[in-house]
């Protein structure tokens, strides 16, 4: 055996050696993704719902146009509590059910006195104006359209409306709940005056 053959063997022994002794790394198991759980659409059996509007929206892009659909829902347990939420998704059920979560997440507290409001108020969001008027027991809900959707939802029987300017569902919704949030109770007016509710009268 030449001596050039002899240095090959002595370098792959020293080669195998090496292999032998350096350990052997692991691979890192793959972590799998949890699978996402979708929330009830309705939290609160004793919420109501009820759609607004279903509008099909599109999305210009370099390949075309992706269509989608927006829900407007309004949510409310007929108590004095009532809320609003727009969802968009591909579907329309899927569009409902991400609306009605928002609407429940952002629910708000209504002054209520002997079914319907204490006092006159104005709301406005953008180009929407309404105004609310207190009315007597049995004149019932004088709205229309989504108003008058949110006030039967949040519990009010007689209420006196009219829609000063504007008709875009979106903007009669939020008009809407400006003036529902704003609503204060003799009792809460009491107590910010140090007086006693039984003598002040709001409006």
């Amino acid at each position: 055996m030449t001596t050039d053959k002899k240095e090959e063997t002595k370098i792959e022994a020293k080669a195998d050696d090496k292999a032998e002794e350096a350990p052997k790394k692991k691979a890192a198991p793959k972590r799998k993704a949890a699978p996402r759980k979708k929330a009830p659409s309705n939290l609160n059996p004793d919420i109501e719902e009820r759609v607004v509007a279903v509008n099909r929206v599109a999305k210009v892009v370099k390949g075309g146009r992706r269509f989608s659909f927006s829900a407007l829902m309004i949510v409310g347990d007929k108590k004095g509590k009532v809320g609003y939420g727009l969802g968009k998704a591909k579907e329309v059920p899927e569009a409902i059910r991400k609306a009605t979560q928002a609407a429940q997440k952002n629910m708000i507290n209504v002054a209520l006195d002997n079914g319907t409001i204490p006092h006159q108020i104005d709301g406005c969001f953008g180009a929407g104006q309404i105004r609310f008027k207190p009315a007597s027991e049995g004149t019932g809900v004088k709205a229309a359209g989504a108003c008058r959707s949110i006030l039967e939802l949040a519990g009010i029987r007689n209420v006196l409306t009219k829609s000063v300017r504007g008709n875009n569902p979106h903007n009669i919704v939020k008009a809407t709940f400006d003036a529902l949030s704003n609503l204060r109770s003799p009792e809460e007016i009491a107590k910010r005056r140090g007086k006693d509710a039984k003598g002040i009268r709001i409006g």
